[in-house]
């Protein structure tokens, strides 16, 4: 999970870098296409071996990761890495509720208390107006809950399924579903919806070898994240999980982000401690 978290910081800055001259949906289609190709190849290598049954929750999947994807790549390039990357990492405290909420499962004490902490946290890292949230925020919350239904349902498809089918179910959405975005964007262009709606813009140059490198580090990422939910607990996994933070943050501050203030570093603190907290009471 510790490489996992290295190769997402890392897919982060390839992404704010293509943000700058293409729009944040492209910059996902690029990431799930290469992706796509970089897993599908390991497959003549190592075959497939798996028992399935659960077509329904794998598509599931790939929809919810696509949503959490559009969220998270808005956020980098309109916002800071690490606090794109903080918004993302609430998953552990929404997964705690919606299972919760829909699968009946307690929630201590101490649980409720890391969950508060950690909401505590996103309203420091958000420093809101009044009672008025930017777009940015809402869609860092966003990316939040749509991460959190498709960790959760990684943890129930990893025993049917390959690690890399339950990859590319969600790499095939991802670049299905930008494709059509954009070319229905030449038609019909919304600019509230802007996360998922924008023209495509043709990459040159250097561009190409960035694209490269953002789906090959996210393929790497996700076949790590998915291998380290099936080997161990998802307690461990989810505490390991929030050195992308840190990773982040020194990314983030090599490409030009300002280092957090205090408030914002509070605020960040605040969301580790209540995942971290989170993910121990799984166990």
């Amino acid at each position: 999970m510790l490489m996992a978290s290295l190769f997402f910081a890392i897919v982060g800055a390839f992404a704010k870098i293509l943000s700058r001259e293409m729009p944040s949906v492209e910059v996902v289609f690029f990431r799930n296409l290469i992706s796509l190709l970089f897993v599908a190849s390991t497959i003549y290598k190592y075959p497939i071996k798996q028992s399935g049954g659960k077509l329904w929750l794998l598509i599931f999947r790939g929809v919810m990761g696509l949503l959490g994807v559009l969220a998270f790549f808005y956020n980098i390039a309109h916002i800071t890495l690490a606090d794109a990357m903080t918004f993302s990492r609430t998953s552990p405290i929404w997964t705690a509720i919606f299972a919760y909420i829909f699968l009946g499962e307690k929630i201590s004490k101490k649980g409720w208390i890391a969950v508060f902490i950690g909401f505590l946290g996103v309203v420091f890292i958000m420093k809101p107006s009044g009672l008025t949230f930017s777009k940015t925020d809402w869609i860092g919350i966003f990316s939040g809950i749509a991460a959190a239904l498709a960790y959760t349902s990684v943890r129930e498809l990893r025993k049917y399924y390959d690690a890399r089918v339950i990859v590319m179910s969600f790499m095939l959405m991802g670049s299905v579903f930008p494709a059509f975005f954009m070319w229905i964007s030449n038609y019909y262009y919304i600019p509230s919806l802007d996360f998922v709606s924008a023209k495509f813009v043709l990459p040159s140059g250097i561009l190409w070898l960035y694209i490269v490198g953002l789906g090959a580090f996210a393929a790497l990422a996700q076949i790590y994240m998915t291998k380290a939910y099936g080997t161990t607990k998802a307690g461990i996994v989810g505490a390991s999980s929030y050195a992308v933070i840190l990773f982040s943050i020194f990314v983030g501050v090599a490409l030009g982000d300002t280092l957090p203030d205090f408030i914002g570093a509070f605020g960040i603190l605040l969301v580790v401690i209540g995942g971290i907290l989170v993910a121990r009471g799984k166990e």
